[in-house]
């Protein structure tokens, strides 16, 4: 440790980190895992101590599984197949209005899941994932600071200097870093002081937290789900649409939603209240309850048009803020920092020139902006079920009986409402089954390089469908090679901090020149060669039916495993494949590249 010119302390490090959640923590793992200098502070005590974010979709899973801690999250969470019922009621022990499949679990969806990745959909709360990536962050080198807040930052042509609060001992004192991540959620002052443009209304309604115990199992084990949706008066106002029970634990935790009025201000949440809200959603007071927490929150809609400046990036919630619905908030978190922790391992490497740096706010930014507009139209989506049954609010109690009773009635009115109400609740599958929001994100930037031909069309609903190609700018995808007779995921072949380059038989060109390339830059790029005879063979042919290039065509894959270049036939001449790949990782990478090449 250095001191500063006012004599206080001076912590040194390559990249700091403001923020524990799933943005912080995940750059931190990442950082780390590539070897850059990394320290991580949190004005907390201790790691969220609450079960918020849950939902872990495949691409997120890849990431965890990019870094080897998959299997570590899949024994502590929930498993896939106990997620999908997701059923909506006028409470657990009430009537029952209808179900969806959700997360892929239904038999139609689940082979496009399967076909997408190698990975598993999780229920994973925030209790579980942030111990686990943190851990793994602490022991490949990241150090974490707890009660250690934020207070300001200023930059300069070389760095960033960041005055925090130690909350133990009152010292306020400098870190020096390279870069600065601000995951510090969505009340960040890292995304103020930076003064990013922010769009859209902010908070547009309250909601509440309880979170308590109680076995519930015989209301919910034959219809298991992560999600109990209740239409109850007044559960429309305000909160995610209708009153919710969330399984956190099967079936004996569980985390109640409810709205409140913004204006208003939260409740007091009096024993009386909770319990009255439990028993108005379970449907019974025939079970026993222990309340863990209550705590109040808003529904936001709000996203940064730009969320980074000079050396500071943001991440996570700081910079897309946003309802539960459609379960993004932290997978799209983790995989922000997914996309950037490998561009500024390789700036602090000295591989790349710090321009990459700009492509990600170019690649995530539109992201941003996607997945909170997504989570809230979802809210508006659920408002189809009221108008199925012919309201436009459930104040009247009275109608809201009748027109619940009229579904059970013969005649063409009960049917009329029978149909409609099966039609919303199926729409629900743009929150559940929007498997194309979390896999068809294709980037534009100076990252990528295009090879001229014009993006393919999505041949079906690009929110409910993942649609996998090797287009650059998209996801590398996943199929089962063969390595020595064993399976695996082309996923697999690619990742870990380093550039690959993809090809088959024919194209051992772009191999030496890989090889020839990642010497003189000074890192290894992942030689793979799939085809008959080859390290990796293709014996169900169905990466012959991806892969969209010839077999000596070759594909540049990104550390994040995304596309950077295309190149569809072998080489056409002596000293192409150099002259293609060099071309490409220059202008990724944004330094000059070239290298003798061998005979």
């Amino acid at each position: 440790m250095t001191t500063a010119p006012s004599g206080e302390p001076l912590t040194d490090t390559d990249v700091l980190v403001v923020g524990s959640g799933p943005a912080g923590a995940s750059a931190a793992l990442f950082l780390a895992t590539y070897g850059t200098s990394t320290l991580l502070v949190t004005k907390y005590r201790r790691l969220s101590d609450s079960p918020r974010a849950h939902i872990t979709n495949q691409r997120t899973m890849e990431t965890m599984r990019d870094m080897g801690i998959e299997d570590v999250l899949m024994r502590e969470a929930t498993p896939w197949e106990l997620m999908g019922n997701t059923t909506f009621c006028t409470s657990l022990a009430g009537e029952e209005l209808g179900r969806i499949p959700s997360w892929g679990t239904d038999t139609v969806r689940h082979a496009n899941y399967e076909l997408q990745s190698p990975c598993t959909m999780l229920d994973a709360p925030q209790t579980i994932t942030e111990p686990i990536i943190v851990k793994a962050a602490q022991e490949r080198g990241a150090r974490i600071r707890f009660d250690t807040e934020y207070l300001s930052h200023t930059q300069d042509g070389t760095g960033v200097t960041t005055t925090v609060l130690d909350r133990l001992t009152g010292v306020q004192y400098s870190i020096r870093s390279r870069y600065l991540i601000g995951a510090d959620g969505a009340r960040s002052k890292v995304a103020d002081d930076l003064g990013l443009p922010f769009e859209g209304p902010g908070a547009v309604a309250g909601a509440m937290n309880i979170i308590f115990e109680a076995d519930l199992s015989r209301f919910v084990a034959h219809r298991p789900s992560v999600l109990y949706w209740m239409l109850q008066p007044g559960a429309e106002r305000e909160g995610v649409g209708l009153g919710v029970l969330r399984m956190i634990k099967p079936w004996h935790e569980w985390m109640l939603m409810w709205g409140y009025e913004v204006a208003a201000g939260p409740p007091t949440f009096t024993d009386e209240f909770v319990r009255e809200l439990a028993v108005k959603l379970v449907g019974t007071e025939d079970f026993e309850m222990t309340v863990k927490s209550a705590s109040p929150w808003t529904v936001n809609h709000q996203f940064a048009k730009a969320i980074a400046r000079g050396r500071v990036f943001c991440a996570g919630d700081a910079v897309h803020r946003h309802p539960p619905t459609n379960g993004l908030g932290s997978n799209t978190s983790i995989q922000d920092s997914y996309n950037l922790a490998w561009k500024l391992a390789h700036v602090v490497a000295g591989t790349a020139d710090p321009s990459l740096l700009a492509s990600y706010d170019a690649e995530r930014a539109p992201v941003a902006r996607q997945i909170v507009e997504r989570a809230n139209q979802s809210i508006v989506d659920t408002g189809k079920i009221l108008t199925a049954l012919d309201l436009t609010d459930t104040t009247d109690v009275a109608r809201l009986e009748r027109q619940l009773a009229l579904r059970k009635e013969p005649g063409p009115e009960g049917e009329k409402v029978r149909a409609a109400l099966r039609e919303a609740i199926a729409y629900k599958a743009y929150e559940f089954d929007a498997h194309g929001v979390e896999h068809n994100h294709r980037y534009a930037s100076a990252a990528v390089v295009p090879d001229g031909t014009p993006g393919p069309e999505f041949r079906r609903d690009p929110e409910l469908y993942a649609q996998p190609t090797t287009w650059p700018g998209a996801k590398l995808p996943h199929t089962w090679v063969t390595e020595q007779g064993r399976r695996v995921s082309t996923l697999d072949l690619a990742g870990r901090g380093r550039f690959t380059v993809v090809t088959g038989i024919g194209g051992q060109p772009w191999l030496d020149a890989a090889a020839e390339l990642g010497a003189a830059l000074g890192m290894t790029i992942t030689p793979v060669s799939i085809g008959p005879g080859q390290p990796y063979e293709d014996p169900y042919g169905t990466w012959a039916g991806l892969r969209e290039i010839d077999d000596g065509g070759v594909l540049l894959v990104r550390p994040d495993l995304y596309i950077a270049g295309r190149h569809l036939g072998a080489p056409s001449a002596p000293g192409q494949a150099h002259e293609w790949l060099a071309g490409v990782l220059s202008s990724v990478l944004g330094r000059p590249v070239t290298a003798s090449r061998s005979a």
